[in-house]
């Protein structure tokens, strides 16, 4: 755990006791802080006590005493309407920050020489592979690197900081907002269409949180900038224009002049009038689509900019073992394939896998986004039918059903799958795909993705075993008549 030595003498509220609360609370005591921690829930504070978290009821504190409001990234602080907590620290006239923001200030507080170089990644969709790929990028080429932030550990839980570290960070629209203080060596912004902007408002406010990814860069620093979105281009002209870092374009569709991209499913980088081929991403099971070669392009040019090798940078993209939930195989029973893309959370992310496959008997559903699936409806002639899940059934099928696309209310999970199996047996498909990518959140049948997820693949493994089984029988027993 990093100790939040920055904060020592001061009182600091923390609101919201799950992972990221939890862990700042305990990063800022252990640092010399006065921490006043509270959950509008039970069980949280309930959990974050037995962790040796000092619980203060906020609602009664004095704030006037209080130095600082750590807000969990959940929480708003101002829309769609502020947080009782964000209300009582903005009377006070206290400021409202997050985990990263105390971070942020723990690594500008060392020497530049004794500094962990920090990775820092958003975007709308891929950010979590794209971090995910670096770290093992980083680890692969023998550097000690470790991935937190909005995937996996939170920020104050990763080790300690030291001279040859680095901090891999993934960083949603949430925290980029109450963060001030963060300086990226590399920086990556992959892309930007639609999504939480009930949180910020529109898409300038959503896009603006974004682009804080860049505060504080130098020109010792790079920012990398997926281009294949408006939002993209326009950004890449800011910053060019902004002259803070170096700026490193990257695409997944065109050839770039100086920058990182890829053409044929090759990744390729231009430096000067040099042209060098890196890999080949087909090579690459675990970065299907091209989605993920824009994913492998961000990532190469940000390990590029720490000074790692091209050819080891190359091996360790195809070693990739890929992320939990995103385009992830199962496994499968004959001839069909289970894919876990559980963390397909909105129709842009659920397009990615679905653009990826061809035979696709689709799960999808759960909690909708404002648009639901119609922006999906392009692409329904890769599946082959859909079964869908939770409480945006009845107005998927009614989008679907105007759509002429084959489907079938599940309900649930389990039940989707076993259909989605049997007709995909069925089928006479060459390469049949069962492919749970929802578009949707998950809270109405589960507490998260990855718990969906997990459901999804405890699932496909019961089928997978029992399809295992049978053949074993049945190889069994054509080989004792065999043998009579």
């Amino acid at each position: 755990m990093i100790k939040a030595s920055q904060f020592a003498g001061q009182t600091l509220a923390v609101f919201g006791l799950g992972r990221t609360g939890i862990t700042a609370a305990l990063s800022l005591q252990a640092g010399g802080a006065t921490v006043l921690a509270w959950d509008d829930r039970d069980e949280g504070r309930e959990a974050a006590e037995e962790k040796g978290v000092t619980l203060g009821d906020l609602q009664k504190a004095d704030w006037t005493k209080i130095d600082g409001l750590v807000l969990s990234p959940g929480v708003p602080h101002h829309l769609p309407e502020p947080h009782w907590s964000a209300d009582l620290a903005r009377q006070a006239d206290v400021p409202i920050i997050c985990d990263i923001e105390i971070l942020a200030r723990e690594v500008a507080a060392v020497p530049e020489g004794n500094r962990p170089k920090i990775v820092a990644i958003t975007g709308t969709n891929g950010k979590s592979t794209t971090t995910a790929l670096i770290g093992h990028i980083l680890n692969e080429c023998g550097k000690d690197a470790q991935i937190g932030g909005n995937i996996g550990r939170g920020v104050l839980d990763l080790d300690r900081m030291h001279s040859g570290s680095y901090f891999v960070i993934e960083l949603s629209s949430y925290q980029l907002e109450r963060t001030f203080s963060l300086r990226a060596n590399a920086a990556i912004h992959l892309n930007l269409s639609p999504d939480h902007l009930d949180r910020h408002g529109d898409m300038v406010g959503y896009g603006g949180a974004k682009k804080r990814i860049f505060l504080n860069q130098t020109s010792d620093d790079t920012a990398v900038i997926g281009t294949d979105d408006e939002a993209g281009k326009a950004l890449l002209c800011e910053m060019i224009a902004r002259k803070s870092a170096h700026v490193v374009p990257i695409s997944a569709r065109r050839s770039i002049g100086s920058g990182v991209f890829v053409l044929g499913g090759k990744l390729f980088c231009t430096q000067g009038k040099r042209v060098e081929e890196i890999c080949d991403l087909k090579k690459a099971k675990a970065l299907e689509g091209q989605h993920n070669w824009q994913n492998a392009a961000a990532a190469f040019a940000a390990v590029r900019s720490l000074g790692l090798k091209p050819r080891d940078v190359a091996k360790a993209i195809l070693s990739f073992p890929g992320l939990s939930h995103r385009m992830e195989t199962i496994g499968t029973a004959g001839k069909v394939r289970f894919v876990n893309d559980s963390k397909a959370t909105n129709a842009d992310a659920a397009q990615q896998a679905l653009n990826s496959y061809d035979e696709i008997f689709w799960i999808a559903g759960g909690v909708a986004k404002d648009k639901g699936i119609e922006p999906l409806l392009p692409l329904m002639k890769n599946v082959k039918k859909a079964y869908l899940i939770g409480e945006s059934s009845k107005r998927f099928k009614r989008t679907l059903a105007k759509a002429n696309v084959e489907h079938k209310v599940s309900g649930y999970l389990q039940m989707a799958v076993y259909c989605a199996t049997k007709d995909a047996l069925e089928s006479g498909a060459t390469h049949p795909i069962v492919l749970l990518s929802p578009a949707c959140a998950s809270f109405d049948q589960f507490d998260n993705f990855e718990v969906r997820g997990e459901a999804f693949r405890q699932h496909s493994q019961q089928i997978i075993d029992l399809f295992e089984n049978e053949m074993k029988a049945k190889r069994a027993g054509e080989t004792k008549a065999m043998a009579s």
